[in-house]
């Protein structure tokens, strides 16, 4: 199994299909949710059986000492669980798939020291916290009710997701913990502000779908290779500074009249290639540089 496969496709250059997708997903997650609030009084407890593990589990491998073999992958998606405490006894588990139920609480993955990969997609989730899980690679908590970044302190992680949730503002991303962060996805989400962002090696960042007037805080973002600020109001690029020296795709498409301005500045300033340097794109256009 690819660790990839399953995860949002974070290729850069599918704008309009990008697009599409981002308002059908909406779409359907935003019914989802109608319809359990309107339902939510007659949820009743659910909670992981050992059924549900027999049923889900998959891809038998040897444990860490080689003398034994242990189930490492579950998939108990869309079972409206609404507790897991069982898995704190599954401690083999590298590959967990628990989206779309009705959880609130992730605190039995925390006895999954050997997690590389997870999917906690459309529950009911306020936190991404978590201990620090020494492998994990790959982190989905999209479409939830997160409020905020505390807590994620991983330091393989290389994918995070966090996509359609209600954060305002970042706030404990740890560039000494994050160590191996190369992208983010915060798309869909309720931010005003860039700044809690400097993980630098980071390499994409999605900040597509909020509410964001200007880019600051990621000036010393030195590998960051694209951005996508699509669908915000971006009114100034005055953030961007020639430290961004990797920056090669920058996504300001379906702005408001403003960002146009401020993009074709940006361009035609005489240190706009300073500014950033590599710059190939601006969504699915090839940069062109002429005076403001």
């Amino acid at each position: 199994m690819s660790d990839e496969e399953d995860l949002e496709d974070f290729e850069p250059d599918q704008e309009d299909l990008e697009r599409e997708d981002d308002e059908k997903e909406t779409e359907e997650w935003e019914d989802d949710r109608k319809e359990e609030e309107g339902g939510s009084e007659e949820w009743i407890l659910n909670p992981l059986t050992e059924d549900m593990m027999k049923e889900g589990l998959s891809l038998l491998c040897k444990t860490g000492n080689g003398l034994a073999h242990a189930y490492v992958k579950l998939e108990v998606k869309e079972r409206d669980l609404t507790d897991i405490s069982l898995l704190r006894y599954y401690i083999h588990l590298r590959y967990v798939d628990i989206s779309e139920n009705h959880l609130t609480d992730l605190s039995p993955l925390n006895h999954l020291t050997h997690l590389l990969w997870l999917k906690a997609d459309g529950n009911r989730l306020r936190s991404a916290q978590l201990n620090e899980l020494p492998y994990l690679q790959i982190a989905s908590f999209a479409y939830n009710q997160i409020t905020d970044t505390e807590g994620i302190s991983h330091p393989l992680l290389g994918i995070l997701n966090l996509k359609g949730n209600q954060i305002q503002t970042v706030t404990g991303l740890d560039p000494q913990k994050l160590i191996s962060l190369h992208t983010l996805e915060l798309r869909g989400n309720q931010l005003e502000s860039t700044m809690g962002l400097n993980l630098p090696k980071l390499k994409n960042l999605f900040l597509a779908q909020n509410m964001l007037r200007k880019v600051e805080g990621l000036e010393y973002l030195s590998n960051l290779t694209s951005l996508h600020l699509r669908d915000n109001q971006i009114e100034t690029l005055s953030g961007f500074s020639k430290e961004m020296k990797s920056l090669q795709y920058l996504n300001l498409s379906y702005g408001e009249p403003a960002t146009y301005q401020a993009l074709y500045c940006v361009s035609g300033i005489p240190n706009g290639t300073q500014m950033v340097p590599v710059l190939e794109r601006l969504g699915l256009a090839p940069v062109l540089f002429f005076w403001c």
